[in-house]
């Protein structure tokens, strides 16, 4: 009966893996209805044209090398390699620290070039765009903290149980980090 029962659930998609990936086509659908928010009121007129300051491009790739050890830690994890998993999920979680960091340093360089918050509404949309994706990022964030919490508490062990946990922590990251890529090009190109 049991061969049945782990039989009946191989070919399905875990339910907290399907919730995660409802979760992240909602996100996508908010940023897509901001972007065309954006564009709309981009085209209405009084519009602010401004040099996107080089943090931004320093940050993206921070973004994408986290996204790169976050996948290293995966693989880390399923192959049996403790410390490599240990090391590129904390590498991971202070490149994402890093990365709000220069977010942060790259409004101060928005500001300083007369691009305010409460000014013309393309930095405000910047603002809010860069914020909320940065609210976003702080949830990977914890749970990318939780994972490392369990990483150092509890042995070392490669468990179906603990595999979906952490690969759902992975696909998170590796989401938040494609949204950025296609925000930040969006609002380059726009």
């Amino acid at each position: 009966m049991q061969l049945a029962v782990t039989k009946k659930y191989r070919n399905r998609i875990h339910p907290q893996k399907f919730a995660l990936w409802l979760a992240m086509a909602g996100i996508m659908m908010m940023f897509v209805s901001m972007t065309s928010a954006y564009i709309v009121r981009q085209a209405s007129g009084n519009w602010q044209e401004y040099p996107i300051p080089s943090i931004f491009f320093i940050s993206t790739a921070i973004l994408i090398v986290s996204s790169i050890t976050m996948h290293i830690s995966w693989k880390g994890y399923t192959n049996g390699k403790e410390n490599q998993y240990r090391l590129f999920m904390l590498l991971s979680f202070i490149l994402g620290i890093v990365f709000i960091i220069m977010q942060y340093k790259g409004w101060n360089a928005l500001y300083n070039i007369g691009v305010p918050l409460d000014g013309n509404p393309s930095g405000s949309f910047f603002y809010l765009i860069s914020g909320m994706h940065i609210a976003h990022i702080l949830g990977g964030l914890a749970a990318m903290f939780a994972c490392l919490i369990f990483a150092i508490t509890y042995d070392f062990k490669v468990t179906p149980k603990r595999k979906i946990k952490i690969e759902m922590v992975v696909h998170y990251w590796h989401f938040v980090d494609a949204l950025w890529l296609f925000l930040f090009t969006f609002l380059l190109f726009s």
